[in-house]
């Protein structure tokens, strides 16, 4: 279906046409009319499928069509994302629609500046797109309002419940207008979430494009047995011999997302890595240079598998397979989108045959297993010794220092403390009984108990930090009084001098 048979206004139509849009995807095609209309919606969709353009295409219409203004410190419509790139991903797309409007959007996640949040906020925005736990954070400290909304979207939910956000997205929904737009979309549907939809909408128009949990059909799904120590001579092998565009590598621990990148720069293959760990300049330039090509291998956590929106990834390397078979459908949904082709390639070790097993239980079909190429042994080993030592970045070696003064509790350009055990014996001071007793106890008589302090504690009253008050007491007749009278008298003589 085209986009100019769904109802869209001329300047959203223009908008598509300069990105080169025609055509609705489904999940396009079946949303935009129920949500011109103003009624709450379920989306079920995978990955890669147009959701962003399902939801921000209308509410651009119908928030030109309002002519509200958005209040100081609030906004009109707020979408909530999982992670830092999915939400900077859909700020820019909700920026491109809405050229040729006046709406204006922001941007609320970690990383980044807190006070630049708020002077977004000052003012007001129409479209708001932020991480549940920096809005938590303004909301908290008064800089962001929500009782002028009127779209609420809540974008890959699933995955919202699996980073812990079920507090935050509680929390925000309770400071919501009961009157307002809602939108859930997820990529999958089990029960706890289609519980979790019911609180936040009402009578929604169920939209579902793709079965629960299916995988792209464009994708080339393989299975490698390997060893996990023999896992990194296998992918820096495939990544020298196949032909690839831009591929993804996914790990599931940070630290094993550093290694991989380390030892494939050790065999000369350029990559970067981007995770929880990095912070958010690091991770914009790793996928900076993603994008523009400059580096081809990106090796990600699960953090990233939603927030990679990167066109022409060929290939999809699970390096370690999720131990949540959820995450190997948004794993491989990088590849394959818009209609291109893709191939995914895990390698499985003997300790993760039962996630394997999961995997194939969800997507309900078996992985080509695909052999160890002939005289891998030999390549392997002649990879391993091979391999330069490579030393560490000038992030990593942040990270390590940063790491140090944490353990030792300093500050940067403070020098390190010696511990107890390592001053030299005339540095150390003595004991209490090296001393010698306290003044105020070698005077005191034996037994004789030691004068309480005004600000000592009494039972368990808490200390007193306050002046201690002293009881109120007359002046003597004869010294304050006379010489406040004497001063009288002598004023007084002293104006009858003056008079005469």
């Amino acid at each position: 279906m085209q986009f100019n048979e769904l109802g869209l206004s001329e300047t959203v139509l223009a908008a598509l046409a300069a990105k080169g849009y025609s055509e609705a995807t489904p999940i396009q095609a079946k949303a935009i009319p129920s949500l011109l209309e103003g009624r709450d919606l379920l989306g079920i969709a995978q990955t890669g499928t147009g959701k962003t353009a399902a939801f921000m295409l209308p509410s651009i219409d119908r928030l030109v069509a309002s002519g509200k203004r958005a209040q100081p410190r609030g906004c009109r419509m707020l979408v909530l994302a999982p992670t830092r790139e999915l939400a900077s991903q859909i700020a820019d797309q909700a920026r491109h629609y809405a050229k040729g409007t006046r709406l204006t959007v922001a941007t609320i996640f970690g990383g980044t500046s807190i006070h630049k949040n708020k002077t977004d906020l000052a003012k007001g925005v129409d479209i708001l797109v932020a991480t549940p736990g920096r809005l938590v954070d303004l909301m908290d400290q008064c800089y962001a309002i929500l009782m002028g909304l009127e779209i609420f979207v809540l974008d890959e939910a699933d995955q919202m419940m699996d980073l812990g956000f079920i507090h935050a997205l509680k929390r925000i929904v309770r400071e919501l207008p009961a009157k307002r737009q809602s939108l859930f979309f997820s990529a999958t549907m089990p029960k706890t979430i289609r519980e979790l939809a019911g609180q936040f909408i009402k009578e929604p128009v169920e939209v579902k494009v793709t079965p629960e949990a299916t995988t792209a059909e464009r994708v080339e799904q393989r299975v490698t047995f390997v060893q996990q120590a023999e896992k990194q001579a296998l992918l820096t092998m495939m990544l020298k011999e196949i032909e690839i565009d831009r591929a993804l590598v996914f790990t599931r621990t940070k630290h094993g997302a550093d290694r991989v990148v380390r030892l494939l720069a050790g065999n000369g293959v350029a990559a970067n890595a981007i995770h929880g760990n990095k912070s958010q300049p690091q991770r914009e330039r790793a996928l900076g240079e993603f994008r523009a090509g400059k580096v081809k291998i990106l090796v990600a956590t699960d953090i990233a598998a939603r927030g990679i929106d990167v066109s022409g990834v060929s290939h999809v390397f699970n390096f370690e397979l999720p131990n949540v078979a959820d995450q190997y459908v948004h794993r491989i949904g990088r590849t394959a989108r818009a209609g291109n082709d893709g191939v995914a390639i895990s390698f499985c070790a003997e300790d993760e045959r039962p996630y394997l097993r999961d995997i194939e239980r969800l997507i309900r079909q078996k992985l080509a297993v695909v052999p160890l190429p002939e005289g891998f042994v030999a390549a392997a080993e002649k990879i391993k010794t091979s391999r330069v030592n490579v030393p560490q970045s000038r992030d990593q070696q942040n990270g390590a220092r940063g790491r140090e003064m944490q353990r030792d509790g300093r500050r940067p350009g403070q020098p390190q403390r010696q511990r107890r055990d390592e001053r030299p014996r005339g540095d150390q001071p003595r004991r209490h009984d090296e001393r010698g007793p306290r003044p105020e106890a070698a005077g005191a008589a034996a037994g004789e108990p030691r004068p309480r302090r005004f600000d000592a504690p009494q039972g368990e009253q808490p200390r007193n930090y306050a002046r201690p008050k002293r009881k109120w007491q007359p002046r003597p007749t004869g010294s304050g009084g006379g010489q406040r009278q004497g001063q009288g008298q002598g004023g007084g003589r002293q104006g009858g001098n003056r008079g005469r």
